[in-house]
């Protein structure tokens, strides 16, 4: 699942338990569906991250430098 497919997962997922009609077992089955996703997207925010910090570095004399980006 990419990272706007586990966006919208959390968004129905949220929407699910405001609500505040689903039973308890279901409740806790998505909501452990949720901090899953919730980290997944973290992981892939800080790579994202990651890789804007390296396009953008800058050397001594302003000029861009560009490095290879590993994960």
């Amino acid at each position: 699942m990419d990272f706007e497919n586990k966006l919208n997962r959390l968004e129905e997922i949220v929407n699910k338990m405001e609500g505040g009609e689903l039973p308890l077992e279901e409740s806790l089955k998505i909501f452990e569906e949720g901090v899953k996703l919730v980290r997944e997207c973290q992981v892939k925010l800080n790579e994202a991250e990651q890789k804007v910090k390296v396009l953008l570095s800058v050397d001594a004399n302003g000029n861009t430098e560009t490095t290879d980006f590993t994960v």
